[in-house]
């Protein structure tokens, strides 16, 4: 039976805090993912209710009839009313908060201020002595630019309601790091962007949204995609993440991840592969003179054949087309790998240092078509 920490997404023994946060956070999704649907946002709200009672499962069906009460609901058209409301009110927040934390960077002066409200989620920005931007809390929508460094300690999401409110987050100099991301299980999501202009990307698990609905044109039965690709950008230093999936696009210099599933787009001059899991529908876009490495020794079982690899110049492969070729098979120039990975060592897996020019030389005239990249940071949904 699910318990009302798994309706929240939160581990057993949670603090009241994280509890309060946790409900916040699926509250606005509830509202931005689904609609408002009532029946998501009462479960979401009954889970929370019930926790700050100590109670650790929700009623059960004998229970919920003895407990029932009547919810008239509301109209579709007033609830995304209600949630552009929300938003709105967010990013006048988010705005202010951008101007505060704007005149402490230009002067050099240190401070700390909570933005939002009960209601809405509240958040603490503080400018430290090295001019950092430290956020605590939850982002939620609206669109932030610091001239410096950030550092996170908290989720970050993004409504799916409307464009205006999409969470935006830009850098023009330093790198932006979520606060062990790892161990504290920190989330980008939802069609959120961040930019680093000048510095890296270190967060955790990153992942976008793509759902149905329905015919704009209000024809029964039909159905659209409505995709929120969630998006990281650091043309000029590391990404590093832990997981993406589900409509992600990562760009940069460098990229390290460990898998990555579900329309992933990955492009850049280095990119390192540390797990054992791609599906058919990622792309891995290598830009001239760069490398790709596969550094997981059994990967070659769990990489998707039909995943594509493209060159900037335009050519693209599957990965079937070197996933199980020979390192000693490559001809001149790779002499040494065959020393050091051994005989039998395929290209895939083991860490071999695959270059933009054997990809190339590998395709030869097959492929022309070019990749399906287009200009970073201009929403394609």
């Amino acid at each position: 039976m699910e318990s009302n920490y798994d309706i929240l997404g939160i581990s057993e023994g949670a603090t009241q805090k994280d509890i309060r946060n946790a409900f916040r956070r699926k509250a606005l999704q509830a509202h931005a993912d689904r609609g408002g649907e009532g029946a998501a946002f009462i479960k979401i709200k009954r889970a929370y209710e019930d926790l700050k009672q100590g109670k650790k499962y929700p009623d059960t069906p004998i229970e919920k009839l003895r407990k029932s009460r009547v919810f008239t609901g509301d109209s579709d058209q007033e609830v995304r009313r209600r949630n552009e409301i929300i938003g709105k009110e967010i990013s006048v927040q988010i705005r202010e908060a951008q101007e505060w934390a704007g005149a402490l960077y230009r002067s050099g002066v240190t401070g700390a201020r909570m933005f939002g409200s009960k209601t809405m989620g509240e958040m603490e920005f503080e400018v430290k002595a090295n001019r950092t931007l430290f956020m605590r809390g939850n982002y939620m929508a609206g669109s932030l630019t610091y001239d410096g460094s950030i550092l996170m300690q908290g989720n970050i999401s993004s409504p799916s309601w409307t464009r205006e409110f999409r969470t935006d987050i830009r850098l023009r100099r330093g790198d932006f790091k979520m606060v062990n991301p790892l161990e504290n299980k920190y989330r980008i999501e939802n069609g959120a962007a961040i930019v680093a202009e000048e510095g890296n990307i270190v967060v955790g698990n990153v992942f976008g949204r793509k759902y149905k609905v329905h015919d704009p044109e209000g024809r029964v039965g039909v159905y659209t995609m409505q995709e929120h690709r969630t998006r990281l950008y650091a043309p000029r230093g590391h990404i590093i993440v832990e997981n993406a999936a589900d409509t992600v696009m990562l760009e940069g210099d460098t990229i390290v991840m460990l898998n990555m599933e579900d329309d992933v787009r990955v492009s850049g001059r280095n990119i390192l592969v540390y797990g054992s899991k791609i599906t058919y529908d990622c792309n891995i876009h290598l830009k001239r003179g760069g490398t790709i490495r596969f550094f997981e020794p059994n990967s070659i079982i769990g990489l998707s054949d039909d995943m594509v690899l493209s060159l900037e110049g335009g050519k693209r492969m599957f990965l079937r087309d070197i996933k199980s070729k020979r390192i000693r098979d490559l001809g001149d120039g790779v002499a040494d790998g065959t020393d050091k990975y051994g005989r039998e060592a395929t290209m895939v897996g083991g860490g071999f240092t695959i270059t933009y020019d054997m990809l190339d030389r590998i395709i030869g005239k097959a492929g022309s078509r070019k990749g399906f990249f287009g200009v970073f940071g201009q929403r394609q949904d």
